[in-house]
């Protein structure tokens, strides 16, 4: 099988397997497609919880994206894990040197068990510079709180953060809702035309590590292979319920998703 499209993954690793360029390398292939990666920091974690952080330095970071794209070209790119504001400046004049104009950005801030992962000079540096050069961004509740200093309790708050994060120069902003108690998981995408709301069941599990990462990759494939931003998002958001309910059980905090779910993907189709 050959496939479907090449992605360049930028993102931090996870030794658990379930989350982090793990994850992604995971989503990427399962869904039929290439993934190389760019590493921005080496974590020591498990299901329950982060030991240590260690992060690569920026400029072998730029190395890694610049010499990989030389010579395979992506397709799309998707941003995980930038931990510090050097790291992010890197990788913004590594992404002008490339031109991949396909770029999902998962503002990775901070981990399942609670642990913040990112500064806040580097959060100011994705919210002035970053979110402006990638086509979707992908916050869930409490990175959207942090970003747009917003508290988010309902939909229409949701839709508010979305709209504020359109202010600071996003083009497509997909709000995830899975912290929100309600009993389906609703996730929102909002551009300066359109409003969609994805809603999906809710599995009572503490299974699901990674599903930010799985579905920000899912989303970068879709959009790879030529499918409209909306169509990514949805078919994203049905790989990763898909992939929460069929989870494999490991560990003894918050075990990992199952990314062989797979979804067929058509090119054509859009």
């Amino acid at each position: 099988m050959k496939p479907n499209s090449k992605i360049l993954i930028i993102a931090g690793s996870d030794s658990s397997g379930g989350a982090g360029i793990q994850a992604d390398i995971k989503t990427v292939t399962a869904l039929g497609c290439y993934a190389m990666t760019a590493i921005t920091a080496v974590t020591s974690q498990n299901t329950t919880g982060i030991k240590s952080i260690v992060g690569i330095n920026p400029k072998e970071i730029f190395n890694q994206i610049v010499f990989s794209c030389k010579d395979i070209r992506p397709d799309a790119i998707k941003i995980g894990m930038l931990h510090s504001s050097d790291v992010i400046k890197m990788v913004i004049k590594a992404l002008d040197f490339i031109k991949v104009k396909k770029i999902v950005l998962d503002p990775v801030m901070v981990a399942k068990g609670g642990a913040q992962l990112i500064d806040g000079k580097a959060i100011q540096l994705l919210k002035l510079n970053l979110i402006k050069k990638v086509s979707l961004i992908t916050p869930n509740i409490p990175e959207a709180e942090i970003l747009t200093k917003t508290k988010i309790i309902t939909r229409e708050d949701m839709i508010y953060a979305a709209y504020k994060l359109i202010g600071l120069g996003a083009k497509n902003v997909l709000i995830k809702g899975g912290h929100l108690k309600h009993k389906n998981v609703v996730d929102i995408l909002i551009n300066t035309k359109d409003i969609k709301i994805f809603k999906s069941k809710r599995y009572k599990t503490k299974n699901t590590h990674g599903t930010g990462c799985t579905l920000s990759s899912a989303v970068t494939t879709f959009i790879s292979c030529g499918k409209t931003v909306k169509k990514s998002c949805e078919l994203g958001v049905k790989y990763v319920n898909s992939a929460i309910k069929s989870n494999p059980k490991y560990g003894k905090g918050h075990g990992p998703i199952n990314h062989l779910t797979s979804l067929k993907i058509n090119r054509k189709f859009k």
